[in-house]
């Protein structure tokens, strides 16, 4: 029986290292790094979405220890003991409370598909309408764009020199190609000249904005494109629960007793950076 339990007692101590070593990456000048920290760093990673390769996870280990390293050095200089760590440490526990705050409300939160679908049809009433495919040439002054107008008139081609003349070079290289896009993207009076023409048509005046003059032509028109309710509804969602989110943060906020005043709070004439009203005329200057 003693040998037994002798043989079960050194088993035990040969083990027992073993699963304490599984929790550990390694030891750095005698003290154990455990592998929690690794597997913290490597959450962030995917809670931004990228994946965990083998090569992430390598560099990810390769961080925690020299982590390590580092954080010995700094407490045997004892910066640990400085107000200014203090100080940033209760920022850093403020930052973390407030994040799992947040997290384990978010993760309590359900957003229906009734709820989300209510939310699409909301969205894309809002952005319905039309969308306008148009072309333009951008030049500095008004008698350059007549001149354009003119050539284009005469057989020019209107892409080519849009490609030779316009300064927005951004669309210029693909013959002054603006893609499609709704009417409310463009500064007002481009839009309203945009909008007068038909399928085909370019402006017979230059069209005068703050970035110069346009030659405007409109090659289609159509419904404003929308994606499918089951395309975003997971996105949907997700902006559903910030909602709610920001709604918890803002009912906590009002019902805090406090004597500090938000800005929002205080009227416009007392917020930062108000201009203070004209001082009112003396009797003298009257």
């Amino acid at each position: 029986m003693k040998l037994k339990i002798s043989a079960a007692v050194i088993v035990g101590t040969l083990v027992l290292p073993l699963a304490v070593m599984a929790q550990n990456i390694a030891t750095v000048n005698g003290k154990p790094v455990p592998k929690a920290r690794l597997d913290a760093l490597l959450k962030q990673a995917t809670r931004s979405g990228q994946p965990v390769t083998p090569e992430i996870e390598a560099q990810a280990k390769d961080q925690v220890v020299l982590r390590e390293i580092f954080s010995q050095e700094a407490e045997r200089q004892g910066i640990q003991n400085t107000k200014e760590f203090q100080d940033q440490m209760a920022l850093v526990r403020q930052s973390v409370l407030l994040q799992q705050l947040f997290q384990n409300y978010a993760a309590k939160v359900q957003v229906s598909d009734t709820e989300a679908k209510a939310e699409y049809d909301k969205i894309k009433a809002e952005q319905g309408g039309q969308e306008f495919h148009a072309r333009h040439i951008l030049v500095d002054n008004e008698d350059e764009a007549k001149k354009l107008i003119a050539q284009i008139k005469a057989g020019g081609k209107f892409e080519d020199l849009a490609k030779k003349n316009s300064k927005d070079t951004g669309s210029a290289e693909n013959g002054g190609d603006l893609d499609w896009a709704k009417a409310s993207s463009y500064v007002p009076e481009f839009s309203a000249a945009m909008q007068k023409l038909k399928p085909g048509e370019m402006t017979d005046t230059p069209v005068k904005t703050q970035f110069g003059y346009h030659i405007i032509k409109l090659e289609d028109v159509r419904a404003a494109q929308f994606p499918n309710f089951d395309d975003v509804k997971e996105k949907i969602k997700e902006n559903m629960k910030g909602e709610k989110v920001r709604e918890y943060q803002e009912k906590l906020r009002k019902s805090a007793k406090t004597d500090y005043k938000f800005t929002e709070d205080l009227p416009p004439s007392q917020r930062p950076g108000a201009k203070a009203p004209p001082a009112p005329a003396s009797a003298a200057s009257k």
